[in-house]
């Protein structure tokens, strides 16, 4: 009775793999490891992060400075009102968020008038652009320090 029992719609089986069979003894899914086994789920975001990270000890891909962020000409002289160009002047213009420190001036667009930089980066082109319509740039002489999250160092190793 029970074991008469069959289903009503039989559908395809799902193959099962790595039990034996014809493509030998893992049957296609390689050696051991989270892939090879049933029902195996990764993170696919993580599994990128694994493969772009080289097999070397001591591999460190942090850059020594953070990149300073580029405002082009052309915003600038769009959004900014007055002839004084500082990180207050493009914060309250809405160019730049108040924690960005790191700012350097692009040479991109055109200048329609003349005002004057301080205390921000400057391209050779934006330069020379602002000092044509009759502008001055201040030289920055000491770059604002770039935060960054605080690195913990490791404890040594118990010697043996």
């Amino acid at each position: 009775m029970l074991h008469e029992i069959k289903p009503q719609h039989p559908g395809k089986s799902k193959k099962r793999v790595g039990r034996g069979g014809k493509r030998g003894d893992n049957s296609g899914t390689g050696h051991k490891g989270q892939k090879s086994r049933a029902g195996h789920k990764m993170n696919p975001a993580l599994h990128e992060m694994l493969i772009r990270i080289p097999k070397l000890r001591g591999f460190k891909n942090k850059p020594l400075f953070g990149k300073s962020m580029g405002v082009n000409l052309t915003a600038i002289d769009a959004k900014v009102v007055g002839s004084v160009i500082s990180l207050e002047t493009l914060v309250t213009a809405g160019l730049i968020r108040k924690s960005q420190t790191d700012i350097k001036v692009l040479g991109n667009g055109e200048v329609s008038k003349a005002f004057t930089v301080t205390g921000l980066a400057v391209s050779k082109t934006a330069k020379e652009k602002i000092e044509a319509k009759g502008g001055t740039v201040e030289e920055l002489t000491v770059k604002p320090p770039v935060v960054r999250k605080a690195v913990v160092a490791k404890k040594p190793r118990a010697a043996k």
